[in-house]
């Protein structure tokens, strides 16, 4: 009967939390909860957590239900991959849960010895709670002086019992847990209870307890617990408060001092050194950014070092993402993701230091095969569908695929370089990230929802690999540049697709129609999965090909049909001219 506390006023996001749990007139106590704040580095990536669980009465294993949710959670959520967002964690963290406590608890099919428990967790990222509700555990929030309630029971009355519990941890193989997200304040209070607590205690006792402002909150959770056991409470009681003290809120100019606080190097030449890299060559020099190869004096490896340009000193959005860049390529460990380096703490230039990989550029390669085989570039697109997924596992857009952006060496196999526009989920839920001012990728690879205001999923980078395909078959891209013609493109419809058969006739027309849905303007006909892709690139889909030939003419082969109704039409023309000839 011990409360936990803890302060941690270092962090952007600061939290003060106490908890109290007692057993009451039970010989055993049901109940369970826990509070956790990790490093400061998973703070800003996953937030900080607050659980609280309660056991079914009516099973002996109980206590063991309500302890396994709340560690289990708590370990497993801030297992979860960095990059995912905090509901795609909690959602695959409980499903995996509840899917054990279920099994575990059935095993001898006795509900005495069921494992099932109810579960209530916030999860304070940002400026946002992240609240996760199964059962009759209740979640409230403390705002100026008004209580709010922000969970509702999962309980209904059956045959003269009250409040049944219809939804909990391990009732059902099936889980369905209430999500909802909430802003946070300075000075916020949320209270995690047990019934044992908020059944015996109405919103107004509630009130008056957190209004006290001199009481501290161990105090606070321990006069909650005692006075509902005062009023009668029959069952376990748990209280779980905490304040939020602090929220981030950097402004601007906090912004552009983070992002600034490194020298952009300034342009280099062969035989210049920058730390303890020497330059060994010049690989690019350009508006953006500039790439060298270079030598690491310490260990005499070869790197290549890549630097912002000078012109992009005040642009935040290209800083910003310049360093979610180096984040990423240390992150993913993948043979066909660039590995990028630590940086050098004690540097006070802004650079990435990133391994040296000996191949070309896709673009190089497509100089080099013009009008290559299927069979030819089915082993690079492969290579490079394995890459796009390890991105899409990870709850990552690439964002900017385009050849130059891919690399191979010479055993065809791939590597994906630039992570400068990335989407990433974790990092979008963060406050006071910076927006794009422009569709993310470069023009003819971009799919078109980035031009209507979408951040872009896993989709947009298919619409950005079919069109890879397109042009490493044809020399081609498959739209008209709509951009570049000054037009604003406000409907799927102004995306009309150039077949692949127009520049390449003996292309098989299964093919095509591949390479034509993954590259369609709009996501809803386009391919939904990578694996999908794949398939239909190594085999013809009949169901493709019997959807084709259903189509009339003018839309199977529209060039066709031009062609033969110009020739009909230049038939014409000759036809009166030897006519009138002939009459004159």
């Amino acid at each position: 009967m011990q409360p936990i506390t803890d302060t941690n006023d270092k962090l952007q996001l600061n939290l003060s939390f106490a908890g109290y749990t007692s057993q009451g007139i039970k010989d055993i106590n049901q109940d369970a909860f826990s509070a956790f704040t990790p490093s400061e580095r998973d703070v800003k990536l996953k937030g900080i957590t607050l659980c609280v669980a309660d056991g079914i009465s009516s099973s002996d294993r109980s206590h063991e239900a309500s302890n396994t949710a709340v560690t289990s959670f708590i370990n497993d959520y801030y297992s979860t991959p960095q990059t995912w967002s905090v509901k795609k964690s909690a959602a695959q963290v409980l499903q995996a849960l509840n899917s054990w406590l279920y099994h575990q608890g059935r095993g001898d099919f006795s509900q005495q010895n069921s494992l099932v428990t109810t579960f209530s967790a916030v999860v304070f990222k940002s400026t946002t709670a992240h609240i996760f509700h199964i059962g009759d555990t209740r979640i409230y929030r403390w705002r100026n002086d008004s209580l709010e309630l922000l969970t509702r029971d999962h309980t209904h009355n059956y045959q003269g019992q009250k409040n049944i519990l219809y939804r909990a941890l391990g009732i059902d193989p099936l889980l369905e847990v209430d999500h909802s997200v909430t802003d946070i304040e300075p000075g916020d209070m949320f209270l995690l209870t047990s019934d044992g607590v908020h059944d015996y205690i109405d919103e107004k006792n509630l009130h008056s307890f957190l209004s006290v402002k001199h009481l501290s909150l161990a105090t606070c959770a321990k006069s909650l617990v005692d006075y509902a056991l005062n009023q009668g409470s029959s069952d376990n009681l748990t209280c779980l408060i905490t304040k939020v003290e602090n929220t981030p809120n950097a402004n601007l100019d906090e912004i552009h001092r983070s992002l600034t606080k490194r020298v952009i190097p300034p342009a280099m030449r062969q035989g210049n050194k920058i730390d303890h890299y020497y330059v060994e060559k010049v690989i690019h020099a350009g508006s953006r950014s500039h790439v060298y190869l270079v030598r690491d004096l310490e260990t005499k490896k070869l790197c290549v070092l890549k630097a912002p340009s000078q012109n992009f000193a005040e642009n935040l959005h290209y800083l910003d993402g310049f360093i979610n860049e180096q984040w990423i390529g240390q992150t993913i460990d993948h043979k066909s993701i660039m590995k990028i380096y630590p940086h050098d703490k004690n540097s006070n230039f802004l650079y990435h230091v990133c391994e040296y990989i000996q191949g070309i550029s896709l673009r190089d390669w497509m100089r080099e095969n013009p009008n290559p085989s299927i069979v030819k570039i089915r082993p690079i697109i492969e290579s490079l569908i394995k890459a796009l997924r390890v991105l899409q596992r990870l709850n990552i857009v690439h964002r900017d695929l385009k050849p130059e952006n891919v690399l191979i060496d010479h055993e065809n196999n791939v590597k994906l370089i630039d992570f400068g526009t990335v989407k990433v989920d974790s990092l979008t839920e963060i406050a006071n990230q910076l927006q794009d001012e422009c569709p993310a990728g470069t023009a003819g690879y971009t799919a078109p929802e980035y031009f209507f205001g979408e951040t872009g999923c896993h989709q947009s980078d298919i619409f950005s690999l079919g069109v890879i395909i397109y042009e490493m078959l044809s020399a081609k891209l498959p739209f008209t540049d709509l951009n570049h013609q000054g037009k604003v493109t406000r409907y799927y419809s102004d995306w009309s697709y150039i077949s692949l058969k127009t520049f390449s006739p003996d292309i098989p027309t299964w093919l095509d129609l591949t390479v034509q849905k993954a590259c369609h303007p709009d996501p809803k006909h386009r391919y939904s999965a990578m694996s999908e892709l794949s398939r239909d690139l190594n085999r013809p889909n009949p169901t493709f090909l019997e959807d084709h030939r259903k189509k009339p003419l003018i839309e199977r082969n529209p060039v066709l049909v031009w062609r033969s109704i110009s020739i009909i039409l230049m038939v014409i023309v000759l036809v009166q001219f030897f006519w009138m000839s002939q009459n004159t």
